[in-house]
């Protein structure tokens, strides 16, 4: 039987059409002759796209071996307290923006899948929520320069931007009365025949101004509709409104977000590592062609102003880089490993290491690998292991925090 506690573990790539088509594919030195979009790589054992782990010479399914021995491969207290694996691990590469969203906290997941699995709506029908009972907190960690929206913006400046827009003004008495949820509920909720007559001069004038700056809502919307010409257009998305009332935020490598449920938010441009709850419940409010459902989002949104917290992570006892994230499903640090420095570590979960750059050896009592960039290891729960590198590397870890 096999003794080995460090395994080499294989993703898999998926070709949403928001995604950049280099990126991932040289991260993972793939071929992409065909240039199709590459968006994700997931590392996990989500049901629908499993990762593999190379045992005995062969590949088998991550999802497949937990199920059969939850125990050994994802610990027994994790076992115990989430019945899997509970994180799904990524890299993103974002070239179009993606959809106005909000995820759910757990309690309102479970009643969500529950309800649309009474009503007979099929897992697989597009127009179903919720594909499971669980949250969906995220964290995400910049690899380049990375652009987000994140949460509503604080009242003294949301003020500003309602006053400082000709179309917005009819919408400044709604917010002063009846705050936040009322003129969100308002512009999502308005017909789409006034979005398009408030919005279409807005529009019109961003094109015109073409201003490169990506801290300014004009720049977003330009980019969405830079394909666009003449001088009407077929139908305007209300998720512009949104780019308008949101925080614009710019990560830089290294810099971290995490986004908790509630926290209405979408993703615009850039590269990252993210982190997640093992789940796929999203509620969309605009910019995309899925799924949306406004009174859904609205019902599960948070509703008040924010600053962004952009976490820089924290420096351990053994060199790596804590993102402190405030679940108990996972947790993020990123390893700079140089030469002939060791960095001591022990698992309490399962841990999935990912290398983003160069390379690292990560060795334990009874097995080791050198692992380069685009390649990644699962290491099991309750294994001392060591990590160093014969010259530099740079990598990811995702893990369980201790259960007590």
């Amino acid at each position: 039987m096999n003794q080995d506690t460090i395994f080499l573990l294989k993703g898999k790539v998926q070709n949403y059409a928001w995604g950049g088509t280099d990126f991932i594919a040289q991260l993972l030195n793939l071929e992409n002759k065909e240039k199709k979009p590459i968006a994700e790589y997931w590392m996990g054992a989500h049901p629908s796209a499993s990762s593999t782990i190379f045992m005995n010479n062969e590949e088998v399914s991550l999802n497949e071996i937990i199920n059969k021995n939850p125990g050994k491969y994802i610990g027994a207290k994790v076992n115990q307290k989430f019945g899997e694996l509970p994180y799904l691990f990524k890299i993103l590469d974002v070239k179009e923006m993606l959809s106005i969203q909000v995820h759910p906290s757990k309690t309102e997941a479970e009643k969500g899948f529950d309800a649309e699995e009474e009503a007979g709506i099929l897992i697989t029908d597009k127009k179903r929520n919720y594909k499971d009972r669980n949250h969906k907190p995220e964290v995400m960690v910049a690899l380049s320069e990375f652009w987000l929206l994140h949460g509503f913006l604080t009242r003294e400046r949301l003020s500003a931007v309602l006053q400082s827009i000709p179309e917005f003004q009819t919408l400044i008495p709604i917010f002063e009365k009846d705050g936040y949820k009322a003129l969100y509920r308002e512009v999502m909720e308005m017909p789409q025949p006034e979005v398009d007559k408030l919005l279409e001069p807005l529009v019109q004038r961003e094109l015109k101004s073409q201003t490169n700056d990506k801290s300014q809502p004009g720049f977003w919307v330009t980019k969405l509709y830079k394909n666009h010409s003449g001088d009407k257009f077929e139908k305007i998305d209300r998720g512009i409104f949104s780019i308008y009332l949101f925080n614009i935020v710019k990560a830089m490598p290294g810099d971290a977000v995490f986004q908790g449920a509630g926290v209405p938010h979408a993703y615009l441009e850039g590269q990252n590592v993210e982190l997640m709850a093992n789940s796929d419940n999203v509620l969309r409010g605009g910019l995309t062609p899925k799924h949306v459902d406004v009174p859904e989002l609205l019902k599960h949104t948070t509703f008040e102003g924010i600053i962004p917290s952009i976490m820089q992570g924290e420096v351990m006892e053994n060199k790596e880089k804590n993102y402190p994230c405030p679940i108990p499903d996972f947790g993020i640090t990123k390893i700079d490993s140089v030469s002939n420095q060791i960095i001591n570590n022990k698992s309490f979960s399962a841990e999935i290491i990912f290398v983003t750059d160069g390379e690292i050896t990560i060795e334990s009592a009874e097995n080791s690998l050198t692992v380069f960039g685009g390649e990644a290891v699962f290491i099991l729960p309750q294994t001392a292991y060591k990590i160093n590198s014969g010259e530099s590397g740079t990598a990811f870890k995702a893990y369980v925090p201790i259960i007590n």
